[in-house]
């Protein structure tokens, strides 16, 4: 287990909700839905960094979800998101660079701003490929670097600073998606070239 990493989102965890629900959550919403459309009815699916359970609230009902989260804290916070969500869900305190499930586990994986925060994002990914069945999919809400000036050298100038409290903000997660060995499949911009969803298969 990460400690470091666990202990910054620990005490993240006493200010995220007010930090993240009425601003970021409802901007991205409509995006977010239609990245958990995407949710198969029948698929055992593993959604990664539940947070204090915020994305909830956009998940299609009746699916067979588990929620891992490097965090205690927010796990204990998203206790009673996670209790009322309308199908079988379950969540668990897990590193995803040390994840205790079987090879090909789950048909899908879903992130939500996640790979913006992983310590190794690409032995992370790694990881998700393994606990994926073949042909599984792989569905991401991201937040990313950029290519356009000067957004790209303030993200990079500003990055070193963000990751002490949260997520790097230059990270270049769709190469990071290749380098796993996933098929990317679809890419699609929501706000410039900086928040994303990306598609890929194992």
């Amino acid at each position: 287990m990460d400690t470091a990493t666990q202990e910054k989102w620990d005490r993240a965890s006493r200010t995220f909700d007010l930090m993240s629900a009425y601003g970021p959550e409802w901007r991205w919403r409509p995006a977010k839905l239609r990245l958990f459309e995407r949710m198969n009815p029948d698929a055992k699916i593993l959604f990664l960094a539940l947070g204090t359970g915020l994305d909830i609230s956009c998940f299609p009902p009746g699916r067979d979800i588990t929620a891992i989260d490097i965090s205690p804290k927010m796990v204990e916070r998203a206790k009673e998101r996670v209790a009322a969500y309308d199908g079988n869900m379950t969540a668990q305190v897990m590193d995803v660079h040390a994840m205790d499930f079987p090879d090909d586990s789950f048909d899908q994986v879903f992130t939500s701003c996640t790979f913006c925060s992983v310590p190794n994002p690409v032995a992370g990914l790694l990881a998700l490929r393994q606990v994926l069945q073949p042909g599984g999919e792989l569905h991401m809400f991201e937040h990313t670097g950029s290519r356009l000036f000067p957004f790209s050298a303030m993200m990079k100038l500003m990055s070193p600073l963000a990751s002490k409290f949260g997520p790097e903000l230059d990270r270049d997660t769709v190469a990071n998606v290749r380098a796993a060995g996933f098929h990317l499949v679809e890419v699609n911009n929501i706000f410039l070239d900086t928040v994303k969803t990306i598609h890929a298969v194992k």
